[in-house]
Parts: C-alpha cells; structure tokens; sequence
C-alpha cells in the first residue's frame, strides 16, 4: 500500500517557499479600510477630509506595524472614531492578506469643523 504524500518530484507545501506581501500593498488595504470606516462619521455633514488617509508601514522583524493619519470630523467621538478605525484597518489587513499587526497607531492630524448639511454657516456680525 501507498504512503500518501508528495508526488515523485513535488515538495510538499511548506518547503515550497514563502509569500511575502509587499508593505505598500498593506497601506493601500489599510488606507481603503480607514476611508470606509470614517465615511460613516462623514455622512450627512457638510465637511469633509480633503485628503486620503497618510499610511506608513513599518517592518520590525517579521511583524508590520501600521500607522495612520487622519482627518476627523469635529465634533465627533475622537476616540471612539480612532478605535473603531484602528480595529476595522486590523480586520481587513488580517482578512486580505493574512497579515497580523503588531500595532495600529492613529493619528489625528486634522480636525474638520463640520455643520450637519442643509444648515447654514452663521457668520458674526460686527
């Protein structure tokens, strides 16, 4: 009787080799994720982040440690926003990619003044 394994000439999977995910493939998911997540806390105000999230990826051995930078809409939650982006971007990296971070750092680079839409701005008269 036959031993079941590897063909005649074929390694088995783990000695096959490694796939490495390239570090800006991670900020791109990580990026995309933290956009969806803030466009919730962004709908139906008037204001919004002029720009995408800045994300930098950092290699500390094997693990990859993310950092985000973000426009936040005031008022708002800061830090409720920040753990829920922090978490969502560690999702979806792991999911995509199989990728575990060792750390999601958040920065709040900019606060957004936003009224709700359809209201107007009222100025000061002096």
């Amino acid at each position: 009787m036959a031993q079941p394994g590897p063909a005649a000439g074929r390694r088995a999977p783990a000695e096959r080799g490694a796939l490495r995910i390239a570090d800006r493939v991670l900020a791109r998911i990580a990026a995309r994720a933290a956009r969806d997540t803030l466009a919730v806390a962004w709908a139906g105000r008037a204001g919004r982040a002029t720009t995408t999230p800045r994300v930098s990826v950092t290699a500390i051995g094997r693990a990859r440690r993310l950092t985000l930078g973000l426009d936040l809409p005031y008022p708002a939650d800061l830090a409720a926003l920040a753990l829920l982006v922090r978490a969502k971007v560690a999702e979806q990296v792991a999911a995509l990619t199989g990728v575990r971070l060792a750390e999601v750092a958040v920065v709040v680079e900019r606060l957004v003044p936003v009224q709700a839409a359809g209201t107007a701005a009222v100025e000061d008269e002096r």
